[in-house]
Formats: C-alpha cells, sequence, structure tokens
C-alpha cells in the first residue's frame, strides 16, 4: 500500500554543556533516532540543518548553547506494503499506540529485510502512521533489537512524534527492561556509565573501547540468582544502540543468547554435562514503559510480563 508524501513541521535541537565538541551528524543520529544515518547526512547536505540560520557541515563541532533547526521535508511516496500481521495492541487513541512487539520482528526495513517488519504490520492495522522519522519508518519513535521483545511506543501523527520524540531526547521516558546474564553480577544494585560508540572493526557492533563515544548510563538490581546466572531488572537513563547489551558485555556478564556480544551459543548453568536448551533469541524484555502523553500530557504507564519462552526457561532454570 503506497501513500502520499506530507511535510513534516520544523524541529528544533539545543544542546547541552556535555554536548561540546561532537560532529553535528552524530549529535542528530542520536537526537533523531527515527531517521539512518545516511537519512541525516542527507539532510545536512541538503541544507535543511540550520546553525544560526545557516547551512552546515557534517563535521561540525558543537558547541553547547545553540539552536539547531531541521527544516521540514517532503518524503518521497513511500513503497512500503501494508502486511496483515498480528500484532499485540497494548494501547491505541488517535494520537499514538502502543505495541507488545515480539522477539524475531524487525523493527523497519534494513539491509536484506524488506517484509515483515513491525512498519509493514503497523500500516495494515492502522492504515496512517507519522512521516516525522521519514517515509521508510513511519509511526517508529525508538526501536528494539530484532531479538529483543517487549514495549514500544507509536506515534499516530507528526505532531505526536515530535513531542514524544523530544521526550526521549530529554530523558522524560522511563525505560525498565528484565535480562538474564551469564555469571554472578556482585552486589544487589549497581550503575554502568561507560561511554558507547560504534566499533570501527566490527561495524554492526557499538564498544566502550573507542574514543568517538556518547555517554551512556544504565542501572540495574538484581531479581533473581541461579548457578551462573542472574537475572536483572535494568533502569535505561540513556538511549544508545544496543546499550544494555554493551553495557553488560563490557563487565563480563554478556545477555543469555547475545553472542554477538559475546554470550556462548551453548547456554551451561552450572554444571556443563547439563546444558539448558536452546532460547532461539536474547532473554531481554522491554517490561515497563512511562511517558507522558502528547497532547493530554497525562502521565501513562505500561507494563509486559515476560513472553512464555522466557517464563518457561526460568522455570526450567527453578526446577533444576
Amino acid at each position: 500500500m503506497s501513500r502520499p508524501p506530507n511535510s513534516t513541521p520544523e524541529l528544533k535541537l539545543f544542546p547541552r554543556a556535555d554536548d561540546h565538541g561532537i560532529r553535528l551528524d552524530r549529535f542528530l543520529q542520536h537526537h533523531l533516532p527515527e531517521r539512518s544515518r545516511a537519512q541525516i547526512q542527507g539532510l545536512i547536505q541538503a541544507g535543511h540543518v540550520l546553525i544560526g540560520g545557516s547551512p552546515c557541515k557534517a563535521g561540525h563541532r558543537i558547541k553547547g548553547g545553540e539552536e539547531i533547526r531541521v527544516r521540514p521535508v517532503s518524503p518521497a511516496p513511500s513503497k512500503l506494503e501494508a502486511e496483515p500481521i498480528p500484532l499485540e495492541i497494548v494501547y491505541e487513541d488517535n494520537d499514538l499506540a502502543v505495541v507488545d512487539k515480539r522477539a524475531g520482528m524487525v523493527v523497519h526495513q534494513g539491509a536484506g529485510v524488506r517484509t515483515g517488519t513491525l512498519v509493514n504490520a503497523l500500516l495494515y492495522r492502522f492504515r496512517t502512521l507519522s512521516e516525522a522519522g521519514g517515509g521508510e519508518r513511519p509511526g517508529i519513535v525508538h526501536r528494539l533489537d530484532k531479538h529483543t521483545s517487549g514495549l514500544m511506543v507509536i506515534a499516530r501523527n507528526d505532531f505526536s512524534h515530535h513531542r514524544l520524540a523530544r521526550q526521549f531526547q530529554t530523558r522524560q521516558v522511563t525505560k525498565k527492561y528484565i535480562a538474564l546474564v551469564h555469571g554472578a553480577v556482585q552486589g544487589e544494585t549497581g550503575e554502568i556509565r561507560s561511554a558507547i560508540g560504534r566499533d570501527r572493526v566490527r561495524r554492526i557492533r557499538m564498544t566502550t573501547r573507542t574514543r568517538q563515544a556518547r555517554p551512556a548510563h544504565t542501572a540495574y538490581r538484581i531479581l533473581e540468582r541461579f548457578p551462573g546466572l542472574t537475572l536483572l531488572e535494568l533502569n535505561l537513563k540513556t538511549g544508545r544502540t544496543h546499550q544494555i547489551r554493551v553495557h553488560l558485555s563490557s563487565e563480563k556478564h554478556p545477555v543469555v543468547g547475545d553472542t554477538l556480544y559475546g554470550a556462548p551459543a551453548r547456554i551451561l548453568a552450572g554444571e556443563p554435562e547439563r546444558p539448558l536448551p536452546r532460547l532461539g533469541r536474547h532473554f531481554l524484555h522491554a517490561a515497563f514503559l512511562k511517558f507522558h502523553h502528547p497532547r493530554q500530557l497525562a502521565p501513562l504507564q505500561f507494563s509486559s510480563p515476560l513472553p512464555e519462552e522466557l517464563q518457561r526457561f526460568l522455570e526450567h532454570l527453578r526446577a533444576g
């Protein structure tokens, strides 16, 4: 199903003091997570990004305190198709929807993925979604990784999109996750504050071992302990790409099932002769989401129980 383009309102961003020295394209990539890096660089090259009223280059270094304006742009007609894919809708109104994404579903089109995405399913369910994030990512304000399940808020119009994106940008959104990790995590609570950037060698990975990194903050508390494994609740204070997975891996506690960041393919629970069954996904679930309604401004909060396959995995551990 093709949809006609619609123009988006101008967006204003105000860098803070701790953004000093960051490249403009990287700053925008963080604050406009719904746009790809290529889209952001295209906006800059086309003169749609202004600082002090003048176009600038992608390599411009942020000073902090200036006003950045992102001009509206009319996207080309989308070639995305609506697909009758089942969705679990937790909440919906004329401005937004909250969905409980299943593990294994990609959020939007990307390299090698053209169909079967959350966006394809959303187009069939809602017909019209916001275009503020670009024609290839209608409605998408934030993302979950393919193998992560849980709660996502979807914008149904551009007004809501900008208001919700602003809440994510200014860290007004509460996001809590449940993760099962390898190893015995020390203490009952803790925080990880390692900065995160793109891995220069393996571009599909993020890392804490790079100079070009952004501040990242994850808080956690212990929920349950098992031989060789720990169940955590994590509270994201920032929203970097792969943040939970990178932070936990950097502490030698990779998420169960996450082989990209060091988890073993063969999951053990204390006894090498008793490997656990394969999970087939990451043990990472977005369990809680709290934000303010973009129009009514009333606080909204939602919870999602662990999916059945994760519950069964925990029951297997408890029985063992």
